[in-house]
């Protein structure tokens, strides 16, 4: 990454990326699938989207999944009495119908190369409308590696969200207990 990020510099070119991120530990049921505007997908596509730059998210095989069949996409739940419910595989990413399904979460951000080129592209000037080339007005290459720490940042907000809606409390010993209460309900289903 840093040797094709140092051959854009030399280029006088940007570059964009794809920016991953997992989060583990999450228990099923964070999210709702009946609310449109508590769809723990829609909240987190939302955030991500807000980061400048950013043209497309997405949950688990996300737009490859789109080219398989059902068969290929689908994740098979097994069951066993010491392990309970589980997946061989995450395909999901961790998120059916608005909710975690236990699985890690694994999101994707999609970040468009940064405008403002050292080698400017061809552009008009607002006042003369003639020909102009666009101004020179930052130096980085790639935005992605930053993109990334705030994406990682919107995630863990929005997760926190979706865990005091589904755990509620007046204190985070409240919050635990809750939490706590949840799990231990999840264990015995």
């Amino acid at each position: 990454m840093m040797e094709i990020i140092d051959a854009a510099r030399e280029a006088g070119d940007t570059l964009g990326g794809v920016f991953e991120i997992k989060a583990y530990g999450l228990p099923a049921g964070l999210g709702s699938y009946t609310h449109w505007d508590r769809k723990l997908d829609s909240r987190l596509a939302a955030a991500l989207m807000s980061i400048q730059a950013i043209k497309g998210m997405e949950v688990g095989l996300g737009f490859a999944a789109a080219g398989q069949r059902g068969s290929q996409v689908q994740d098979e739940i097994y069951y066993e009495r010491d392990r309970g419910f589980y997946r061989l595989t995450n395909r999901a990413g961790g998120l059916e119908g608005g909710v975690t399904n236990g699985e890690p979460l694994i999101i994707r951000g999609a970040m468009k190369p940064i405008p403002t080129l050292r080698q400017p592209l061809k552009s008009v000037d607002m006042i003369t409308r003639k020909p102009s080339g666009a101004t020179v007005e930052r130096s980085d290459v790639c935005a992605v590696p930053a993109a990334c720490v705030i994406g990682e940042a919107l995630v863990a907000w929005e997760l926190a969200g979706a865990c005091l809606e589904k755990c509620g409390g007046d204190s985070m010993e409240e919050l635990k207990d809750n939490w706590d209460r949840h799990l231990s309900y999840q264990r015995e289903v």
